[in-house]
């Protein structure tokens, strides 16, 4: 074999290496602090999306609003009651009460921003827990209604027993389950 030919084997076999180690470091990245969270937009009105569509300029056609997601919400039948607790709003709900896991007892207060939940240091609520993912659940205000929703975990997120698939509003004093962590929130 000739020089160059051997020395154009040894670059590519250098260059060869290297991509394995960076796919070894991303890997372990990924496993160490996971996904970055996304953040859920709010949706727009009617009136913003007309207006924001006539700001646009002539020569660049408006690209239609992703969809919002849909939140399941319970209209009663006219002249029934409400036989549940009320739902959490930013004027009755005013901390985050702990109730089982680790961390019980412990209460956090909210205020207007998201609070993400999950394993990582970077989320608002840490739970070091094997059944939690790094970044779990987020709760979040939709309105003036507190709502939770779940960031693809593997274990799931349930409210009063039922798992969580689609952003729900949460009802007062009602058990919100993430791995072996319960929580509440009250007024």
């Amino acid at each position: 074999m000739s020089q160059l030919t051997l020395l154009i084997l040894q670059l590519a076999f250098l260059a060869l290496l290297w991509v394995f180690i960076f796919i070894v470091v991303y890997a372990m990245r990924s496993d160490l602090f996971g996904q970055r969270v996304r953040r859920m937009k709010e949706p727009a009105t009617a009136g913003a999306a007309a207006a924001s569509a006539g700001a646009a300029p002539a020569a660049a056609p408006a690209a239609p609003a992703p969809p919002a997601p849909k939140v399941p919400t319970f209209v009663p039948a006219p002249g029934t009651e409400l036989s549940g607790p009320p739902r959490a709003t930013t004027s009755n709900a005013s901390r985050l009460v702990i109730t089982s896991g680790a961390k019980s007892g412990s209460e956090i207060p909210l205020g207007t921003e998201p609070l993400t939940i999950g394993r990582s240091s970077d989320s608002s609520v840490v739970i070091r827990d094997d059944y939690t993912s790094t970044h779990h659940a987020r709760l979040m205000i939709w309105g003036d209604e507190w709502v939770i929703q779940d960031l693809d975990s593997t274990n799931g997120t349930f409210l009063d027993g039922q798992r969580v698939t689609a952003p729900v509003h949460i009802p007062l004093n009602t058990p919100i389950r993430i791995g072996a962590t319960s929580f509440e929130l009250r007024r």
